[in-house]
């Protein structure tokens, strides 16, 4: 199997698409953290974003591979 997937005609690499589900996951959950006030204790907001997503980043990129094995 190959490190990338064809979109008519362009070939992109599979973390760029496991990026942007990535992206959207951490923007969903960050709503959901924002709504029930948990940010209220976080010290520093932007940078635990940054973590979320890498965290949703790794658990994906985890998942992915695991069905290819």
């Amino acid at each position: 199997m190959t490190g990338e997937f064809s979109f008519f005609g362009m070939y992109f690499p599979w973390l760029m698409l496991t990026s942007l589900l990535a992206l959207v996951a951490t923007r969903l959950i960050s709503i959901f953290l924002a709504r029930i006030g948990f940010y209220r204790h976080v010290w520093h907001p932007p940078l635990f974003d940054v973590a979320l997503f890498l965290v949703v980043l790794g658990i994906f990129v985890t998942l992915f591979n695991l069905g290819r094995s």
